[in-house]
């Protein structure tokens, strides 16, 4: 499982014009999900992430996690980011879970997040969408379980 977290200030997913998904302060995370991935793996990354400490403190030091200053989590599925480039110019994807295990998997990782009281908003897995955000620092890490 792989995933790109952005601290952002605000972020949103629209769909066909509607807004499916949107957030103030807190964090965008993409999710990947790959062939070998399970519920325990979801529940372990968002358990690593919840903790995850990248938001500032008093003194300016990223000392706190999105549960420490009551942030919200925006999770958008995302199977590109499972994909291989190593050879061609076209992305290989034979690496991303197959679409219904995939789904399983983000909602089991969106569930376990919401189970640590974080309000979690999301995307519409499959669909076409538009994503935007403030990130704030910027601060982007990427996670892979």
């Amino acid at each position: 499982m792989r995933a790109v977290i952005q601290r952002v200030s605000e972020a949103s997913v629209t769909v066909e014009g509607k807004v499916t998904g949107a957030i103030g302060r807190g964090l965008l995370v993409l999710l990947g999900v790959g062939h070998a991935d399970t519920e325990a793996v979801a529940q372990a990354l968002a358990a690593k992430i919840a903790k995850l400490r990248i938001f500032e403190d008093a003194q300016g030091k990223m000392n706190l996690s999105v549960q420490d200053v009551g942030g919200s989590v925006l999770a958008v599925s995302q199977f590109t980011l499972l994909a291989d480039t190593r050879k061609g110019n076209r992305p290989s994807f034979t690496d991303a879970a197959p679409p219904d295990a995939a789904n399983a998997i983000y909602e089991a990782f969106s569930a376990a997040v919401v189970a640590l009281g974080i309000h979690v908003e999301k995307g519409v897995f499959g669909a076409h969408m538009n994503v935007r955000l403030v990130n704030d620092g910027p601060v982007t890490i990427v996670m892979e379980m």
